[in-house]
């Protein structure tokens, strides 16, 4: 039986290539040159204390549907009046509700740095997010081998597009680095299994060298989990269901972001 990962995998397989047969490579070329300025999201990242990407996710396979109803420009509104630092958009259509043209909302909408998550397994992928406004792409550690990791590196660089290696053990954060991988997000969430351990990120931010960025993801819920992480030397987290649920989100997100008196 395949795990929730590999599931997902082989169905974003299939929809890729349809995607390829829906959008030419040469209009995707094109699109590019209307994406605008790069902006940072290294930078966001080293920049707040604490420093929250907060993510629009419309659905997932662990929660189910969370927020159809409010568009996602006016999500990532919401999330830059409350203090995000970036956002995250979640663009896989199956389980997770994505779609691209929410990225190219939200590019147009805030002023943030915007990050494109995928299950990335083709460079098509890579190309899509650019030329729809991302400014920073998620690459999953475990559902690429150490050469097709390095080849989205180097192909995510000459679009200039940050990458965010995802890793969950100890194995897969030596393969991030071996990769050269910048900025390291460490996932509470076991992919194959969907359980989440906050402890995850607490273990491997203290494996990772010096000036490598970790991007703890997954199970912040309440401030004080932001400062036990803090007081583990991570200082940067993605935040997506619990703000997803809020009515206001940009109220809870000034609320996570007041941990002992370091909020901006």
């Amino acid at each position: 039986m395949l795990t929730v990962l590999q599931a997902i995998v082989a169905q974003r397989i299939r929809d890729v290539r349809a995607e390829r047969r829906a959008v030419p490579e040469q209009t995707l070329h094109a699109m590019l040159d209307d994406r605008g300025p790069h902006r940072s999201f290294a930078d966001a990242l080293r920049g707040a204390r604490p420093a929250i990407v907060a993510e629009v996710k419309r659905a997932s396979p662990s929660a189910g549907p969370i927020d159809h109803e409010r568009s996602a420009a006016e999500i990532a509104s919401a999330y830059e009046q409350g203090g995000a630092i970036a956002v995250s958009v979640v663009v896989e259509p199956q389980r997770f509700g994505g779609r691209y043209a929410d990225l190219a909302s939200v590019r147009a909408t805030v002023e943030l740095p915007v990050l494109c998550k995928d299950f990335v397994i083709d460079d098509f992928q890579l190309w899509k997010a650019a030329a729809f406004g991302a400014d920073a792409v998620l690459l999953i550690a475990a559902v690429l081998d150490d050469g097709r990791l390095r080849e989205f590196l180097s192909l995510a660089h000459a679009l200039s597009l940050e990458a965010v290696v995802e890793v969950h053990t100890p194995g897969e954060l030596q393969q991030a680095i071996a990769a050269g991988a910048q900025i390291v997000g460490i996932n509470n969430r076991d992919l194959a299994t969907l359980a989440v351990d906050v402890r995850v990120a607490l273990r491997l931010a203290k494996l990772a060298p010096k000036g490598c960025i970790t991007l703890a993801e997954s199970g912040y819920q309440q401030p004080s989990q932001l400062c036990a992480a803090m007081d583990a030397g991570i200082n940067a987290f993605l935040i997506g269901e619990s703000l997803m649920r809020e009515p206001d989100p940009a109220a809870s997100l000034r609320a996570m972001r007041e941990v002992r008196g370091w909020s901006e």
